[in-house]
């Protein structure tokens, strides 16, 4: 009996100065990156050199290390091995990527309308309603992840951009600015809201709408995984004198043409996610306050909160689940101008089975959920087919999923635009999810509503 209860201790023992044992990083190594600074991948790892780390959680630390690196969206691969182990007490780590093609001088043909849906249905896929031009997208000019965008578009919107953003400025790389120009004008614009469907008018001779805008700002990132940031953007918008006075005297209230005013915008987050185009596990929160109008100009009084958590839960490697909560207000209650409306039915805040309506308000919110069967992941070799070297072996990931959205928009002033406002709304359906190149996300989708609405629906995400 004391035999076996001295064994029992040992056993204890031993495990628990296994599990306190830690090795030391004596040194990292970098390979595969030409032009992007050993820096920039290395303020991505969860250690340091020189740092020692419990040997228990040393896998965990490369695993997630090798996806902050690739969610950086500056390399196509990204492995940590280690190189050197010859005793228990330190080791030397590699790190190995790949490149991804940083300019992108690529056409612009892509839809006017909010999208592929609204103009496949309601606007009978017209190539009158398309924009064309080119866009360049300069990734990692100085080698130090910043990010530089011009875009020059014509057809159904004629837009000038010029965007730069630069992280890292300081030597613990927390520091960041980013800048940012833009103006368009267009013949046709949606100038109201009828039963929740956006109502178009337009002159082939005459310009109904342009827009310029002038801004700037700072980053700040403390840690891995928080994101602070704070802007201040001028903004001069013009409309007609038939959509201000005829059509709706509340685009910009009062009957007024011109629209001028002052944002200050700040936006916190925590991303956790595994992946960010497309993730299987983790959170992401954030908040966006944004006060439009700040004295200067009394065009705009605004005063908006936006919250998002989403949270990702994989059960094992083929199923997993989403749930994305969105809310957002208006804290100033006083009537807002038209432009300032928007709630579901633009960008991501738009519910399955509601691809084709908006619904404007003061205030809104919605839960999406989707769980999802991951049935297929294959590395294609394109070979010559693909003329670029680094992007010849492209990895494919399909999900099965099935969806359920539930959502509400609250409005005051504005509800005689339609009739699915003030009520609680319910869609849903099922999709197939594509997953290309690590960051190229194709939906398919067939979605119905509580209306007994039923339809196939499209959306992509392409991050560049």
């Amino acid at each position: 009996m004391i035999r076996l209860l001295l064994t029992y201790c040992f056993l204890i023992i031993s495990t628990a100065l296994l599990a306190q044992a830690e090795v030391l990083i004596e040194d990292i190594v970098i390979t595969g990156n030409k032009k992007t600074r050993d820096r920039v991948i290395l303020r991505e790892l969860t250690f340091k050199k020189g740092e020692s780390i419990p040997q228990e959680k040393l896998q965990a630390e490369i695993d997630q290390s090798q996806k902050n690196v690739l969610n950086t969206n500056l390399f196509v691969k990204a492995e940590i091995n280690v190189k050197d182990w010859s005793d228990e007490q330190s080791l030397v780590l590699t790190i190995e990527v790949v490149e991804n093609w940083y300019l992108y001088p690529y056409p612009i043909f892509e839809l006017a309308d909010r999208n592929f849906n609204v103009w496949w249905q309601e606007q009978n896929h017209s190539f009158k309603r398309v924009n064309y031009g080119i866009r360049v997208s300069y990734l990692n000019p100085t080698g130090n992840a910043d990010k530089l965008k011009l875009t020059i578009q014509d057809g159904y919107t004629k837009k000038y951009e010029l965007d730069y953003f630069v992280p890292g400025l300081n030597k613990a790389q927390t520091l960041g600015f980013f800048a940012n120009v833009f103006f368009a004008r267009r013949k046709e614009i949606a100038y109201i809201t009828s039963e929740n469907k956006l109502l178009f008018d337009g002159f082939e001779e005459q310009f109904q709408l342009s827009r310029f805008r002038i801004g700037g700002g700072l980053s700040y990132r403390p840690g891995l995984y928080v994101y602070h940031s704070a802007k201040l953007i001028y903004s001069d918008n013009t409309i007609s004198d038939r959509i201000a006075f005829d059509l709706n005297p509340e685009y910009f209230l009062n009957g007024k043409n011109n629209q001028k005013q002052f944002t200050l915008q700040y936006i916190g987050t925590i991303d956790k996610r595994d992946i960010k185009p497309f993730p299987l596990n983790g959170y992401l929160l954030s908040l966006d306050v944004k006060k439009e109008g700040l004295g200067i100009s009394d065009d705009v009084n605004s005063l908006t909160t936006k919250f998002k958590y989403a949270n990702y839960h994989s059960f094992n490697a083929k199923y997993s689940l989403e749930s994305i909560l969105i809310l957002k207000t208006n804290l100033l209650r006083g009537k807002q101008p038209y432009t300032h409306l928007n709630s579901m039915g633009y960008g991501e805040d738009t519910m399955n089975g509601y691809e084709l309506y908006v619904i404007d308000g003061q205030d809104f919110g919605m839960l999406k959920t989707s769980f999802r069967y991951a049935f297929l992941e294959k590395n294609f070799q394109l070979g010559k087919l693909m003329p670029i070297k680094r992007m010849r072996e492209m990895p494919v990931k399909a999900y099965f999923s099935v969806n359920n959205d539930i959502g509400f928009v609250h409005t005051s002033f504005y509800d005689h635009y339609g009739d699915l406002d003030n009520q609680f709304l319910w869609g849903g359906g099922i999709g197939l999810n594509l997953v290309m190149f690590y960051d190229k996300v194709f939906l398919i989708e067939y979605s119905m509503n509580q209306l007994g609405e039923k339809g196939v629906f499209l959306d992509f995400s392409l991050t560049f």
